[in-house]
């Protein structure tokens, strides 16, 4: 099958000390009070500097243990200092601050002592004073922190609360479009809602498809909706031009996400023939050096291989040769683009791109009856997946292995 963490530091005083005393009742020349401060500094930096010396040699595992908890303390306050300003202000700079105040709170519930209740507690507080001082409910900031009340209960697991949460944003959203949106001055705010409700119905397609859920029409039904509101809004902005404020549509790697999502849906639904056309498009608005684009050459690759289109009428099959020599192209591509990418492009995916792409070349000279190429080809796969520790291809390999037999 295809291969888809003390002793005193004080001493009596000695002859030399006392003959300095004496010395000192004697007149002194004139001295400014300058010198006198460096002086006094010089000698008090010195009794220091010997005191410690004396201590340290008397108990230095005492010494060093407590050097070594007041340096991790002052990093630990530093380390506190930095997360607050930069973890509990900085993620909120955009809100009111009686809205930011409850929304740290949520995020504290959330990602450091996870206590869902609490954090839920937040989250709605925080939307209730945002709603009473004003804020703009359709306004990136709100709908994020819908979309984080949601993120929580997937977290947590509670799936069908985080579905219940986005059909609410989706269904406001849409309403506010459908309402609202084609007003004068409404036409960014309108591009804005309408790619965050593509996100939104994207997302909940993957929790319908998830299988605590596990209702796949529900699952399409999203999917779909979102790759078609896409290419409609993609196809309304050519015909008609780009409208004054408009904004720009959805970038080349969103629209990608979202034809790729689809295609993972059919995929799954072993409807390969409907899968392939969504990866090879999600795969020309990829770029062409990244180690992405690797992992779609081998989804096309994948499911050109596993293809049993409907018949078409007048026209012929493709031949399931056919199929299987455009599928070993496409890995083939793959396996040359994730090994010749180079950082700081290159990413693990192109490691794994790589070892998927290699196992299942040898699925394919396994299908041409090249038992030879096959074996090689899975040893081949087996040793990159073992370096990179990717152990289902490790798996995946020892059980082609024992299939095509030892030579």
């Amino acid at each position: 099958m295809f291969a888809p963490r003390f002793r005193s530091a004080f001493r009596p005083a000695s002859k030399q000390a006392s003959q300095c005393s004496r010395q000192q009742r004697k007149p002194l020349p004139h001295i400014s009070i300058s010198y006198q401060m460096r002086q006094q500094r010089h000698q008090s930096t010195a009794t220091f500097s010997q005191a410690s010396k004396a201590l340290f040699k008397a108990y230095p595992f005492s010494v060093a243990a407590a050097t070594f908890f007041i340096f991790t303390g002052a990093g630990f306050l530093a380390y506190t200092n930095y997360l607050y300003y930069t973890y509990f202000r900085g993620a909120f700079h955009k809100f009111p601050e009686p809205v930011a105040k409850q929304l740290r709170k949520a995020l504290y519930y959330t990602n450091q002592a996870l206590d869902a209740k609490l954090a839920v507690k937040y989250y709605k507080e925080a939307l209730r004073v945002a709603d009473e001082i004003g804020m703009d409910p359709f306004s990136d900031e709100i709908i994020g922190v819908k979309i984080q009340l949601a993120a929580l209960m997937e977290k947590v697991q509670q799936f069908r609360r985080a579905i219940d949460i986005l059909e609410i944003v989706k269904r406001d959203n849409l309403r506010w479009v459908e309402e609202l949106g084609s007003k004068p001055g409404n036409e960014g705010k309108r591009t804005r809602v309408l790619g965050k409700t593509v996100g939104v119905s994207v997302k909940l397609g993957e929790l319908y498809a998830n299988q605590y859920v596990d209702e796949k029409e529900a699952a399409e039904e999203r999917l779909v909706w979102a790759v078609e509101t896409v290419l409609k809004e993609q196809k309304r902005r050519q015909e008609e031009g780009v409208k004054p404020e408009e904004g720009e549509w959805m970038d080349p790697e969103q629209i990608g996400g979202t034809l790729e999502a689809l295609g993972h849906m059919y995929e799954e639904k072993n409807q390969h023939y409907l899968a392939a056309p969504l990866f090879l498009q999600a795969l020309t608005l990829s770029p062409p050096t990244s180690c992405h684009t690797a992992v779609l050459m081998n989804n096309l690759s994948i499911s050109l291989a596993q293809q049993a289109p409907p018949p078409t009428l007048g026209q012929p099959p493709v031949s399931r040769p056919a199929l299987v020599s455009n599928a070993r192209a496409w890995a083939e591509k793959a396996v040359a683009l994730a090994a010749k990418c180079a950082p700081p492009e290159r990413t693990e995916e192109c490691d794994m791109a790589c070892a998927v792409a290699t196992h299942n070349l040898g699925e394919f000279a396994e299908m041409d009856g090249n038992i030879a190429e096959a074996r090689k080809k899975f040893e081949e796969a087996k040793s990159l997946a073992k370096a990179i520790g990717f152990q289902e291809g490790v798996i995946n390999a020892e059980d082609s292995l024992r299939r095509v037999g030892k030579p």
